[in-house]
């Protein structure tokens, strides 16, 4: 199941919330109806024709499994006098997916950011101008992050690999080698981790990959910078106990699923963009 994760931005000093999750970034209503002059409900804007027509639009590129019969028959309702319906009259009737009616801990009535935005020119046009300058900050900020994240652990990596080679200069290098030889060898340690890891060595992805910029872990993920950095360690030490490359290899290689498999069980699935 896909982790909900919160954060909140201001605008125009109202709070909002956002929750990000396997289908994207949905944003409160609920707290963005606060910043609308009067009384009025979220039932009120869907109530309207122009809405509805939207909503279906929005539906029938995101969402294979709409239902278009009952869409029609609230089409032809919408922007009567007599006609009302609550998102989660409208959620259950057509499966939409682009509204979320919630209950408990992040109680409230989100909407896909694309939604939002449009949810926020009803309260006014100044208003969406500064909800979507806002939230784009936020997303800014949030890759900026990442980035600085990535960035640490590539560093990281490559502090490791100087201790990696270090074992290997003390342990497996022989007296009196050409520097060829020495080159060689590191070569051979790092591509034992990148099969390990990757399941090629460095000229076999650099084969499949001629136009690629960089090398295989330049273009490796968050995640997998952070278990090269465990394997690094971990190797340095099978090296000083004088393991075989053959049992390192199966070794690392066994680690390097069993904790992929962990990170991206707690971490990451599939996105709305």
């Amino acid at each position: 199941m896909a982790k909900t994760k919160k954060t909140t931005f201001l605008v125009q000093d109202t709070e909002i919330t956002v929750l990000s999750c396997g289908h994207g970034d949905f944003i409160s209503l609920t707290d963005m109806l606060r910043a609308k002059d009067g009384d009025f409900f979220i039932s009120d804007w869907l109530r309207n024709r122009n809405t509805v027509e939207y909503l279906g639009i929005w539906e029938s590129i995101h969402n294979p499994d709409f239902n278009y019969g009952e869409f029609a028959t609230i089409r032809n309702q919408a922007g009567l006098n007599s006609y009302k319906i609550s998102v989660k009259e409208w959620v259950s009737k057509t499966r939409a997916i682009g509204l979320q009616a919630r209950a408990g801990r992040y109680g409230g009535t989100y909407a896909h950011k694309d939604i939002a935005f449009e949810f926020g020119m009803w309260i006014s046009a100044e208003f969406k101008i500064y909800l979507i300058k806002e939230f784009q900050r936020l997303k800014d900020d949030e890759n900026d992050r990442l980035k600085l994240d990535w960035q640490l652990q590539r560093t990281l990596a490559k502090i490791n690999y100087r201790i990696h080679t270090d074992a290997i200069k003390d342990t497996l290098i022989p007296q009196v080698v050409t520097k060829s030889q020495i080159s060689h060898l590191y070569a051979s340690e790092a591509d034992l981790l990148n099969v390990a890891l990757f399941g090629q060595s460095a000229r076999q992805w650099r084969e499949t990959h001629p136009d690629a910029k960089g090398n295989i872990r330049d273009h490796a993920t968050l995640e997998q910078l952070v278990v090269l950095t465990n394997l690094e360690s971990l190797n340095s030490v099978f090296i000083r106990q004088g393991l075989d490359p053959a049992v390192r290899l199966a070794k690392l290689n066994q680690i390097a699923i069993s904790q992929m498999q962990s990170l991206l069980a707690s971490d990451g699935t599939k996105r709305l963009t």
